[in-house]
């Protein structure tokens, strides 16, 4: 016994430290290497990614034999076996389709492409890796139904289906999980605080309402960006990109963009990362110099302020102070200037402006975007169940265009998130905070720069003093005016004078619009949700449960939202159930049922059922149909709820139950309210809220008309609701498959909306009411004297209209190699509103998008060895861009992307040249934004 005993021992050791170790490479049907490849053991979530170089080692305590997988997006997945210990495997991957590929956002679990039951676009590795664009998420704009609006060099805004503003809180980002929104703005501003490339695993898109699996704000779609795995992607990888933009208006500008992410798996149990990147450049100067109409905000092609007294231009900021000169009679600055106050009489009755500031006097352009992000993630027990924490910090400066041109300074915004998770389910809670940083207000900018160095009262009372006394001179009207304005305009602060800085710097830092600028924010999102799949329980079907929850604090100071005196709370909560099914032979079939139930404090509950079937046929089951419908809803977003803006000619107001009376706004002799209103009302002054936006108010249109004809029959009453959820109800038929050797996948949709949010532009009168019952001893109406004496103020309200708003469309998609292995894809995409503009002129859809794209790529991978290119091409029809800041047409456009690249395995690099917008061609996607000019660009990636 003590002879066999420590052979015993010896035996019973080796066998508990027994190791395998499996060693191997990856490579595609031309012996290219494909690096990041998974390598998993069959049956269990042991597994690990390739090098650069496509190679690979596995170490695991199971003993042959067992079965090792490899696969990696766009290539068909391979099952080898593995026989003896430090066996190498080399696996060879042909190159699959678009249909083979895995996505979880469609039914928030994995399935493929092919099988998906509603219209998905999914944006991987390779295409990331090999975009014409100059970054990963300006190449979204070459999938199928997506529209791009840019809104400067840094901040660019995705939507499908239509209904796009800058401001699209209709559709929803995701990164990791986690709402990219800003708390304060309550949308995402694009990639600026985002993802970095070389950390991108893999980016989906879902076009149309996806409510019933993720609520109210994926109401028009939702995009999905996945990070890499700090244990399946381990090392450091960067790239550096060096170029420059090129505008006509603002020149050629250095253009620089660089990155660096850092992985460890320090054992089984534990994994870190951290991601950091810094971008800078020049923004798209934005010039345009045409005038506004003030009662529409659509453009007046034929207004200058040469030619025009009351002149509002577009990228000219100040001139939106404006009054009528026959209120400056009681002016004392005017009088004194009077010889005779008879002369008074000469004041004619017309609208001024006063003088504004060009767009480029007020900023200079900065783009800049500093990301940061960080990740600790937990094991425990050397499996899949993942504990993990991931903090991220975002700062940038940008140009955003909302109801005002703004530019956004050193923005800062934060996520910090906590998630358990397995393969089965997860659990997470995220805190999204943003600060305005120096963010300020453009066109109130101008405003009060005008102020800092004379009052309104002043200028205009000088400008009518001068008009007359010109007129007495004997000049024609038109030579008074011009006359008028450079005598008001007198000692004017000049850009770049000490003056001009001074009262420039003291005007952004002051969040009060009436004397400043300034966008003070400091908004927070509570959010946590959760998910259980119960499919490894039952064979019956894979069903899955799960919930959320929100809570929003807005804190603007009174510069955005009615916040002035405190912060705004309120909540949100949903839950949802989903099964899956398979049918018939071969499980042809495919059932896809949802429900999900969602409650805001402020509104009441509502349901979401979505449904869906899919059909393989072909006797390979090569084609696939589909169907669905799906109702959703759209709570209003803060904005629509709380905003509280006063923007000059109207006040932006929102349709919350309290918001209202929230809102506050003083009118005073010479500042809005006439001699006749004071002696009416019996003081010299009025405060009033919004409530009359909702109560007592006529529509701004019929006011526009009673201003022309002077007969109160044209009086229309406005008196429009509160905002309430908008609903969609959404059918989609759809088909995808491999006809010969083409990749086709069309779909077509319509949506019929109800109680669809809009805004109403509606006037209300400072006295009287509109169903004019209160009169004059002469009577009068009040009411109508109001309007009469443009004793008013008028409001763009939030709302919801009972006009019938439908919007329909189809897009199919067809790719194929060409040439050999040359790939070659092009789409092409419908989009239609349904909306009577004629019924409806004081409703605002903002539908915002062309009615025909077509697009198209080219490109090879391996041209040569190590090197390929691709080119990219696309065209828009012209639209109409409809908007509170500036409505007008968008001219039909095409612009053409092109990159070549170079690998060299050697240095674990890729080499790529590249242009955006190549041929120069300036173009812009919506009124008011910079032209968009062209951008070339070098780029070093290393071990990406």
């Amino acid at each position: 016994m003590k002879t066999i005993l420590p052979y015993l021992m010896l035996l019973f050791c080796g066998l508990s430290f027994s190791q395998t170790t499996i060693t191997g490479s990856v490579v595609d049907d031309n012996s290219q290497p494909i690096p990041g490849a998974n390598i998993i053991i069959v049956g269990t979530s042991t597994g690990t990614v390739t090098d650069f170089d496509g190679n690979f080692s596995l170490t695991t305590n199971l003993n042959p034999p067992f079965s090792l997988q490899g696969s990696s997006v766009g290539f068909e997945t391979v099952t080898l076996e593995v026989t003896s210990n430090n066996q190498n495997i080399n696996f060879i991957l042909n190159e699959g389709t678009s249909l083979d590929e895995v996505v979880i956002s469609a039914s928030r679990t994995p399935e493929r492409v092919f099988e998906s039951p509603v219209t998905i676009e999914r944006f991987g590795l390779k295409e990331i890796k090999n975009t014409a664009s100059a970054e990963f998420y300006d190449g979204l704009e070459n999938l199928k139904g997506v529209d791009v609006n840019t809104n400067s060099l840094t901040f660019k805004s995705v939507n499908t289906r239509g209904f796009a503003t800058f401001a699209n809180t209709r559709f929803m980002q995701l990164v990791d999980g986690m709402d990219n929104a800003a708390p304060t703005l309550n949308f995402p501003l694009g990639n600026l605080l985002g993802m970095i490339e070389t950390d991108v695993q893999s980016v989906e898109l879902l076009p149309g309402a996806s409510s019933a699996l993720y609520g109210a704000n994926a109401f028009n779609g939702i995009l999905f960006m996945r990070s890499k795995s700090a244990f399946d992607h381990t090392g450091i990888s960067a790239y550096y990109k060096q170029g420059l933009t090129s505008q006509e208006t603002a020149g050629d500008n250095e253009y620089k963009d660089y990155g660096i992410r850092a992985a460890h798996k320090f054992s089984d149990k534990f994994a870190a990362k951290i991601n950091f990147s810094y971008l800078q450049g020049t923004d798209w100067a934005a010039n345009d110099t045409r005038g506004k109409d003030r009662d529409n905000t659509f453009v007046k092609p034929g207004s200058t302020r040469a030619n025009d007294i009351d002149y509002d231009g577009i990228n000219v900021y100040g001139d939106l102070v404006s009054t009528n000169l026959s209120r400056v009679k009681s002016s004392p600055d005017f009088l004194a200037q009077l010889p005779n106050p008879a002369l008074a009489n000469l004041v004619p009755d017309v609208n001024v402006s006063r003088t504004g500031y060009d767009e480029a006097d007020l900023t200079n352009y900065d783009a800049k975007s500093i990301k940061a992000d960080w990740g600790l993630y937990f094991r425990p027990w050397e499996n899949d169940f993942e504990i993990q924490y991931v903090g991220k910090i975002g700062s940038g400066s940008t140009i955003y265009q909302g109801s005002n041109r703004y530019q956004i300074k050193n923005f800062f915004l934060q996520q910090h998130k906590l998630e358990i998770k397995n393969k089965n389910f997860f659990v997470r809670g995220y805190l999204t905070a943003d600060n305005g940083g120096d963010s300020y207000d453009m066109v109130f900018t101008g405003v009060n720069l005008n102020r800092q160095w004379k009052s309104d009262d002043q200028w205009f009372g000088e400008y009518a003093g001068a008009f007359i006394q010109g007129t007495l001179g004997g000049l024609t009207a038109e030579q008074a005016h011009a006359a008028a304005r450079a005598a008001a305009d007198t000692g004017r602060f000049e850009p770049g004078t000490p003056e001009f800085i001074n009262a420039f710097n003291k005007v952004t830092s002051d969040p009060d619009v009436l004397t400043g600028s300034q966008l003070k924010s400091e908004s927070k999102i509570y959010h946590a949700d959760a998910n259980y799949n119960f499919s490894h329980l039952t064979d019956f079907a894979e069903i899955q449960v799960g919930g959320s929850a929100r809570q929003y604090v807005l804190n603007s100071s009174g510069a955005i939202y009615t916040d002035r005196l405190s912060e705004i709370y309120y909540s949100e909560v949903g839950l949802y159930t989903q099964l899956q099914k398979k049918f018939l032979e071969d499980d042809r079939l495919k059932l896809t049922a949802s429900l999900r139930y969602d409650k805001s404090q402020l509104f009441d509950a509502f349901l979401s059922p979505r449904i869906s079937l899919g059909y393989n046929i072909g006797e390979n089951e090569n084609h696939n149909i589909r169907a669905s419908f799906q109702t959703g809803f759209r709570n209003p977003d803060t904005q629509a709820l709380y905003i509280g803006f006063n923007v000059g000619p109207i006040v932006l107001i929102g349709g919350a139950a309290d918001n209202p009376e929230r809102f506050s706004k003083t009118v005073s002799a010479g500042n809005g309210l006439s001699t006749t209103g004071q002696a009416i009302i019996g003081s010299n002054s009025l405060t009033f809220n919004g409530a009359g936006a909702y109560n007592n108010s006529f529509t701004r249109s019929s006011v526009t008309a009673f201003g022309v004809s002077r007969n109160p029959a044209d009086l229309q009453i406005a008196n429009i609701g509160l905002v309430k959820p908008e609903q969609v109800s959404s059918f989609e038929i759809g088909y995808r498959g491999k006809i010969d050797k083409f990749i086709v996948d069309f779909s077509t949709y319509l949506n019929q909306y109800k109680d669809f949010l809009a805004t109403r532009d509606v006037v209300n009168p400072l006295y009287g009411d509109v169903q004019l019952t209160q009169q004059l001893p002469n009577t009068t109406p009040l009411a109508i004297a109001a309007i009469a004496n443009s004793d008013f103020q008028a409001f763009r309200a939030y709302t919801n209209t009972a006009a019938d708003v439908n919007s329909y469309g189809a897009a199919i998609g067809v790719s194929t190699k060409v040439f050999g292995n040359f790939d070659f894809e092009t789409n092409y995409t419908f989009t239609k509103l349904d909306f009577d503009r004629v019924a409806n002129p004081n409703t605002q859809t903002n539908f915002n998008t062309p009615e025909h794209k077509v697009k198209a790529s080219f490109g090879n991978t391996e041209l040569f060895e190590n090197f390929g290119f691709n080119v990219a091409w696309r065209w828009s029809d012209n639209y109409v861009w409809e908007a509170s800041f500036a409505t007008g047409a968008v001219p039909a456009f095409h612009v053409m992307d092109a990159q070549i690249n170079y690998r060299v395995p050697s240095l674990k690099s890729t080499f790529k040249a590249g242009a955006s917008n190549l041929f120069g061609d300036e173009y812009f996607t919506a009124v008011g934004t910079g032209l968009i000019g062209s951008m070339y660009y070098l780029s070093w990636t290393i071990n990406n």
